[in-house]
């Protein structure tokens, strides 16, 4: 079980509102207390996680879902960003994507995820998804501590 009183801050980069919805009300059934914060694009995703612009106030998460299909910048981009970043690479990051390609899955570890995961458009495959990286990642995991 979590020691850490704070809620946790999850970073999703998705381009998908219905997924968006769909994530949002699966992190909503977790037990762990957890601020969501949304990047639609990879631009976006960087500008955020640099605390560049808009973002400047931004607080750092303890945990990364990524989708790899995004546009300006696409996923794996993102994550060979983060990963090279020594201010970034500690984040643990899951990809979280429709693909199941076996290159996608190579490359995705080759850039050093932490995880990578199919996500189901079934509402309750969703959901176990979900309860499975609160399980692990947020429960049992031992995260780095998230400020900068």
């Amino acid at each position: 079980m979590a020691t850490d009183a704070r809620p946790k801050t999850i970073f999703l980069v998705e381009d998908n509102r219905g997924d968006i919805r769909l994530i949002q009300e699966a992190l909503k059934s977790i037990a762990t207390p957890c601020q969501v914060v949304i990047a639609r694009d990879g631009m976006e995703a960087m500008a955020c996680l640099q605390r560049q612009g808009e973002f400047a106030e931004a607080t750092p998460p303890d945990l990364i879902l990524l989708d790899l299909n995004l546009p300006k910048k696409d996923g794996r981009e993102v994550l060979a960003e983060i990963k090279a970043n020594p201010d970034l690479k500690h984040i643990p990051i899951i990809v979280l994507t429709t693909s199941r390609n076996e290159e996608d899955i190579c490359k995705s570890y080759d850039l050093h995820v932490n995880c990578y995961t199919s996500k189901s458009r079934n509402l309750a495959q969703l959901f176990k998804i979900v309860q499975g990286i609160e399980a692990f990642w947020l429960e049992t995991a031992t995260l780095p501590p998230s400020a900068l």
